[in-house]
């Protein structure tokens, strides 16, 4: 009973406090890799150190090899452990590195022309990435007030209906009640905007009309059957259903059956919603993905997924019949297909007609991401759709490189699964502090704004003694970047190589309180980026490394500085320049 008060108590003063305290505006520490774009390599064996240079904070980065321009010649290969790894019409991995902890400043990845088996990788052009993230620092409060769901992820916005970026995205939470800007002060509950509306079961997902933010879509999950709605949004207030949208007043009803235990997300890819919605306990492998028309509601298509994501057997042996999908994610209109029910995640390219064509990677038992009763202790051996194992897996989300996670509970103190671009497993990654407590997945925001890197939760902290809060009710922020390059034994790639020394204007421009510059070297020396105030007083050196060349970047954080028109230089050598920016408050 004592501990029982105690925690109230803690509760109490945590709700007391946050109602009543603010701070500064959340002004994130922005991650950026920066690396050559192409590397010329003979591909002799001997080792080939590439210059990498990180900004904003430490990171740990991982460095992938893959073919380039063979996507067309992969044509529905399986092969691995259990032959989990499907893939077609896609490039794929040969060489996935540990992680190389680098501090901020300038560094070095070195490869040794080895693919994962150890054999030389033949001479010719290949594409690499570079995926990192902070796995030194805490995690930096964004929002109080934005809480997440465990099965289905919350939603940001980045750019405005026409296209633009946006200078402080918007993130929704996952059934669109609650909307906050990022930017503003993370524990002033009065700064969420909410709006409510009707709904006849449990709201699966939020996804705001592409072409105008007053209107929103929700995917919700009734006793038998699946509906998509249409809303207008009402800040702070009610919204209204849309009426002349869909099959049945505003709804478009769907999978319809005797019971549905489990629905699915859904996304928007150009001009179509796709949603997944499945039975988990049915026996007539009733698991599909509908396509509906964006405009007016109706069902354009059905694909019935039961050869990937049903199965008899794994029911007969304990599991359930179906896995999924009961997440839908889009990233460069590319569906990212999973679910916390089963072992198996897909992604998709909905651009195709062909069923038999249209999934690109598949990943199921057998590289230990993911995997389900791989354990040999395992009382249901290998069995994929089975919900009552570990690790659960919820929320997936993709970065601009198509990297994909997923928050893995049941792990022990480990924070998500990461999966590479071509489905590939890489592993488990953890966060500074992690605990074995839950956790629920990743957003990725990556658009160059000052605001770039990984939202999540901190469910697994139940509360945050710094800043005096229960820390699970958040989103919180990570610093995270990913970028490509090509990596090459022919002569042409050092005449890409950047001939010219040029400075972009600041993105965004004008901004609050954060931007980045980027900037191209054509030969690598020492690097600074500094501002000026009007009077042309120096007032930041943002940037001081020795940088290879190639394209890079740096973030100026002014927080501390008073709005204004400010200059920045970039200087390398016997170059500089100097743009102009403006400040806003």
């Amino acid at each position: 009973m004592a501990m029982k008060k105690m925690l109230l108590m803690v509760i109490l003063a945590a709700a007391l406090f946050a109602s009543s305290a603010f701070g500064a505006a959340f002004t994130p520490n922005v991650l950026k890799i920066s690396a050559p774009p192409s590397i010329q390599y003979a591909f002799d064996g001997k080792m080939l150190n590439i210059p990498v240079t990180i900004t904003g904070s430490q990171a740990n980065v991982y460095f992938l090899v893959f073919t380039k321009d063979k996507a067309q010649s992969v044509s529905k290969v399986k092969n691995g452990f259990l032959g989990w790894h499907y893939v077609n019409k896609i490039d794929t991995c040969l060489y996935i590195s540990s992680a190389n902890q680098m501090n901020v400043g300038a560094g070095t990845i070195s490869w040794d022309g080895k693919d994962e088996n150890g054999s030389l990788v033949q001479a010719g052009d290949y594409a690499y990435y570079m995926w990192g993230y902070d796995g030194v620092n805490d995690k930096t409060l964004a929002s109080w007030k934005m809480t997440w769901s465990h099965s289905v992820h919350n939603t940001f916005i980045t750019h405005d209906e026409k296209g633009v970026a946006l200078a402080q995205p918007i993130l929704y939470s996952s059934d669109g009640k609650r909307k906050w800007t990022m930017g503003q002060e993370p524990l002033d509950s009065l700064l969420v905007e909410t709006t409510n509306y009707a709904s006849p079961g449990s709201n699966r997902q939020y996804l705001v009309h592409p072409d105008d933010y007053n209107y929103f879509f929700v995917d919700i999950l009734e006793a038998t059957r699946c509906n998509v709605s249409k809303f207008q949004r009402v800040p702070n207030g009610v919204s209204t259903k849309v009426t002349e949208w869909g099959t049945d007043e505003g709804s478009s009803f769907f999978h319809s059956g005797t019971k549905l235990t489990s629905g699915g997300g859904m996304a928007i890819v150009e001009d179509k919603i796709i949603v997944g919605a499945y039975d988990r306990d049915n026996p007539d492998a009733n698991t599909a993905l509908f396509y509906l028309d964006l405009e007016d509601g109706t069902v354009l298509r059905k694909i019935d997924l039961a050869d990937r994501w049903f199965s008899l057997e794994d029911q007969a042996a304990g599991g359930q019949y179906a896995g999924g999908p009961g997440q839908v994610f889009a990233r460069n209109n590319k569906v990212f297909l999973s679910t916390f029910n089963a072992c198996y995640r897909e992604m998709i390219d909905p651009a195709i007609e062909d069923e038999e064509e249209f999934v690109l990677w598949g990943n199921g038992n057998g590289d230990y991401t993911n995997d389900h009763n791989y354990a040999p202790e395992a009382k249901l051996k290998w069995v994929c759709f089975d919900f009552n194992v570990e690790p659960y897996a919820y929320t997936t989300h993709a970065d601009a490189n198509l990297f994909s996670s997923f928050g893995a509970y049941g792990m022990g103190a480990v924070s998500f699964g990461l999966i590479a671009p071509d489905g590939t497993g890489m592993g488990y990654v953890s966060y500074k502090g992690e605990t074995a407590g839950w956790k629920q997945g990743n957003l990725y925001v990556q658009y160059g704004s000052a605001y770039d890197g990984i939202y999540t939760d901190k469910a697994s902290t139940m509360y945050d003694f710094k800043l005096n809060i229960l820390a699970g009710t958040g989103t919180w922020f990570i610093g995270h970047d990913s970028i490509k390059g090509v990596i090459s034994n022919q002569i042409a790639v050092r005449e890409e190589a950047p001939s010219v020394f040029s400075v972009a204007q600041n993105t965004p421009n004008p901004f609050n309180p954060s931007t980045t510059i980027s900037f191209t070297l054509a030969k690598a020396g020492k690097t600074t980026v500094e501002v000026f105030n009007a009077a042309g007083q120096k007032v930041d050196t943002i940037l001081n490394a020795n940088l290879g060349t190639g394209s890079h970047s740096a973030t100026w954080n002014a927080s501390r500085h008073s709005a204004g028109v400010y200059f920045y230089t970039v200087r390398c050598g016997d170059f500089s320049k100097t743009m102009k920016m403006t400040l806003l408050k």
